[in-house]
């Protein structure tokens, strides 16, 4: 970083902002494999937060690949450079009253763990939750057909068949989806939420 670039504090203080938005933001990410149910998880609870009258938004990982992240592929490197644009996305948008809610399949614990910290360095709650789904479960749901293009060669760094993921040991969190709906899921970060940023 340039040594020349000095951080602008805003003139409107973090509590003035949640006084509009519902509550204090935030940022509940979700990680596990392609098809363990982060992204429906993810959106459920965004509609369970907006319906509460808390301002959330749902940063898909696959949708900002179309913009923010276009310029990058699926190397490891490229997915480090993906989560670390991601959590600093994510940190603003807690910073500025909203519940960032981030299922992407973040595989790797050095990633996941500088996510965390850039939240912390700011004050800002960060909840980490696993979706501990099995691959064999995730594979035959397979709903974008990536596991079935994996297996045949015709895509490469597919993680959990040719990359590795790397499951959290301290989540703050887990969920298993072959046992729990998607609504007793919800219920459950909402509690940890509610817990960790002083507003349910």
């Amino acid at each position: 970083m340039e040594s020349h670039i000095v951080w602008h504090s805003g003139a409107v203080a973090r509590q003035q902002r949640l006084e509009v938005t519902g509550g204090p933001g935030a940022t509940v990410w979700l990680t596990g494999l392609s098809g363990s149910g982060k992204s429906t998880i993810g959106h459920a609870l965004e509609i369970e937060l907006i319906a509460s009258g808390r301002a959330a938004y749902v940063l898909d990982g696959d949708n900002l690949r179309f913009g923010l992240n276009s310029d990058l592929g699926f190397s490891a490197a490229d997915r480090t450079e993906n989560v670390r644009r991601v959590s600093h996305v994510a940190a603003l948008m807690a910073d500025s009253g909203l519940v960032a809610v981030v299922p992407i399949i973040s595989p790797y614990a050095v990633g996941r763990a500088r996510a965390r910290a850039v939240h912390e360095e700011r004050d800002l709650p960060f909840v980490e939750v696993f979706v501990d789904t099995p691959l064999e479960v995730c594979e035959s749901r397979d709903p974008k057909g990536l596991y079935r293009k994996a297996r045949a060669g015709e895509i490469v760094n597919m993680t959990g068949i040719d990359d590795p993921y790397e499951p959290p040991e301290a989540p703050d969190l887990t969920v298993h989806t072959v046992s729990e709906s998607t609504g007793e899921a919800v219920e459950r970060i909402v509690k940890v939420l509610g817990s960790v940023s002083g507003n349910p």
